[in-house]
């Protein structure tokens, strides 16, 4: 079966002003499309691949063509990024929360979040990951790549991920990367990402 560009969990405007209703319905309607739509075409030229799942997929990614690489990656990597948001904002708590005063604290997690995501040369993503213990660390990868494909450095559960592609932010913030950065955390969906978290102690 072909993969199908998952819809969004909340309306277009939800994000406003962090994320505007233009941006967002360009960035799911077109790019999250064009990558569900490659993705499917570099599939279907390799029958080994029908029936997996995309996290299959990703987990073997160092022995597929760059068509299933960069858009398998950006099949999941978007997918995450808009259930990871939210109108309602709030804060981490429960084990998440543990972990992050672990961490150093929340101000600590996001001073080193916003700057492996402003210093991501190029395109890329920023990503909060945990380790089989719990351990948060915060890393970054270039294009579509992510902490699921077999051959990145950076390896864990994503917890948080932010798109740091010029298409995810510039219509409201230019190229002040930094403060669509910083501005972000507004529209985390900390509830998800704390039942991310406990389902990686799992």
């Amino acid at each position: 079966m072909a993969f199908e560009l998952p819809p969004l969990p909340y309306d277009y405007e939800a994000l406003a002003p962090t994320i505007d209703g233009e941006t967002m319905r360009f960035h799911h309607d077109k790019h999250h499309k064009a990558y569900t739509d490659k993705l499917n075409e570099g599939v279907a030229k390799d029958p080994a691949l029908e029936g997996k799942t995309i996290e299959q997929i990703l987990s073997t990614i160092s022995s597929q063509p760059a068509l299933v690489r960069n858009n398998g990656g950006g099949f999941w990597n978007h997918d995450f990024f808009w259930k990871i948001m939210g109108p309602n904002g709030g804060a981490p708590s429960g084990k998440l929360a543990e972990a992050i005063a672990t961490y150093g604290g929340l101000d600590k997690l996001q001073d080193e979040f916003n700057n492996r995501g402003a210093g991501q040369f190029g395109s890329g993503w920023a990503w909060i990951v945990a380790d089989a213990s719990g351990a948060l660390s915060v890393g970054s990868t270039p294009n579509q790549d992510n902490p699921l494909m077999d051959d990145v450095a950076l390896k864990g559960t994503p917890i948080l991920g932010n798109d740091v592609w010029e298409h995810a932010y510039y219509l409201t913030y230019r190229n002040d990367r930094a403060g669509y950065l910083k501005a972000w955390w507004n529209v985390v969906n900390w509830e998800e990402a704390g039942r991310r978290y406990e389902a990686a102690l799992a």
